[in-house]
């Protein structure tokens, strides 16, 4: 006699989660299974985007997919079924209606995009996007029980990631057909092109490591290419003013000869509303000042050279950072926010340094918790972290969230100045402009020096007039004179 399982009980319909604090909609972005894949609980199925950042997706299930629900490039809502997953496969049943095509097989490769660079941190560049898809999970070859062991130990990896928590050890590496490696880690070899399974893992448990990736592409990446230029991203993120579209983005929208449509969603929706929220309920002013900055940038190759900030980056940046946290330490009343609802000023006694970064997906601001209390190497080394995450496309809400001021870098582009929008809730926002070697009065001649010119704009029912002045001239007379570094410090 025939039996046939219960269909009630054999699919399990897999949710779109709130990712994100409240957030009610995600963009599928990636697939990584097709319906016949095999899956365990704890493998990553799917990569999403929300208003505020990429996520990951782990299935909590162990069976087979059935269904795909929705097609890459679709906006579901939160509580939405994506995926259904057949927990009981073997079992008789009639055979299913052929699901809603989606993406391509993910052992295929993608078209590949056009070469270039896009800036991802203001002052930083990226390396290329691999055309690369991840290998299928459950390769052939592999047994049931070493691809459920390599998956298990994926998902405890993955799930520690999204956790915080470190990812657990086991005692030997598995036979696996799937290389075991954290998101994060998955994404920057994606974006370096390189295969995971060729590379030797040598962390805890065989699971392949940030340093592994980069030591997997030392040859190709020994020097660092300059960034590519792009239009000016003055304003913060959440931000309005565009960010130019990278090429495939471009191509996502729908093309009728003289003009091309794309979407407005995900961070650049958010983007969107927040500045035009900014703009229209925070009144702005915008000061400017030039400056010589000859002394910071001899500062800064000294500094480059010094044991104490060996492997962290050193640039015009870090210096300007700094100044700006003993600026806030001698003006504190600046680092502040308007309770509307309460009708309260609220003084901050920290600073949760913003730093404007534009990315493929928009511009971002994640910012420095507690920069007030870091040395400069720890300022360094967490700058250096935030350009990582950006570049990963791994920036987290909560990393976006809290900040007090920002910093936004468009000498990068080579533009001298701008008047940038507040982040919404924060005091004030710094602008810097390109430093640029120019005929200056030094010492009653006139002289080749570094100069450059900074913006301050600021919330004018927080910050007057006075006040901002103050603050601005501080960050200018520091960068001038380094040396206050240490006497107003």
């Amino acid at each position: 006699m025939t039996m046939t399982a219960d269909t009630s009980t054999r699919y399990r319909e897999f949710k779109m989660p709130d990712v994100g604090e409240g957030l009610t909609e995600a963009e599928i972005l990636k697939w990584y299974v097709q319906p016949g894949d095999s899956v365990v609980d704890g493998q990553v199925v799917c990569e999403v985007e929300t208003a505020k950042a990429a996520v990951e997706l782990p299935i909590p299930y162990n069976g087979v997919v059935h269904e795909l629900r929705f097609e890459e490039g679709t906006t579901v809502d939160v509580g939405a079924s994506i995926i259904s997953v057949d927990v009981a496969p073997g079992s008789a049943e009639p055979a299913p209606a052929a699901p809603a095509p989606v993406a391509a097989d993910v052992a295929a490769e993608e078209p590949a995009e056009p070469a270039g660079r896009t800036p991802v941190l203001v002052g930083y560049g990226v390396a290329e996007a691999s055309t690369k898809r991840r290998a299928r999970r459950g390769a052939p070859g592999a047994s049931v029980p070493e691809q459920a062991t390599a998956a298990e130990t994926a998902g405890a990896a993955i799930q520690a990631e999204m956790n915080g928590h470190a990812a657990p050890t086991v005692s030997a590496a598995p036979t696996r057909s799937r290389p075991l490696a954290k998101p994060p880690v998955r994404k920057l070899a994606k974006d370096l092109g390189v295969d995971l399974a060729t590379i030797t893992p040598t962390g805890p448990g065989g699971i392949i490591t940030r340093e592994d990736v980069h030591a997997a592409t030392a040859p190709a990446t020994a020097t660092e290419p300059a960034v590519a230029p792009a239009p000016a991203a003055v304003a913060p993120a959440p931000a309005s003013t565009p960010v130019a579209e990278p090429a495939a983005a471009q191509a996502v929208g729908a093309a009728t000869g003289r003009e091309t449509r794309i979407p407005i969603k995900g961070v650049r929706k958010a983007t969107a509303a927040a500045m035009v929220g900014s703009a229209f309920t925070a009144p702005h002013v915008t000061e400017f000042i030039t400056v010589d900055v000859t002394r910071t940038m001899k500062l800064v190759e000294e500094l480059k050279s010094d044991k104490d900030m060996a492997g962290l980056r050193v640039n015009p940046l870090l210096l300007v950072v700094k100044a700006l946290l003993v600026a806030i330490k001698r003006n504190p009343e600046v680092n502040a926010a308007w309770d509307e609802a309460n009708q309260e000023i609220v003084l901050k006694h920290y600073v949760n340094l913003g730093i404007a970064a534009a990315t493929p997906r928009g511009l971002i601001v994640p910012n420095i918790k507690d920069a007030h209390d870091k040395t400069l190497p720890q300022l360094a080394e967490a700058l250096g972290e935030l350009v990582s995450t950006a570049r990963e496309g791994k920036t987290t809400p909560a990393a976006m969230q809290g900040g007090t001021v920002t910093i936004t870098n468009v000498g990068v582009f080579g533009v001298d100045t701008g008047t940038p929008i507040l982040n919404p809730g924060e005091s004030a926002i710094l602008a810097v402009g390109a430093i640029k070697l120019q005929p200056w009065v030094h010492k009653g001649q006139v002289k080749p020096r570094q100069v450059t010119t900074l913006a301050l704009s600021f919330d004018h029912r927080l910050v007057d007039g006075a006040l901002g002045s103050r603050v601005l001239a501080d960050i200018a007379a520091i960068l001038e004179q380094p040396k206050r570094l240490i006497t107003w410090g």
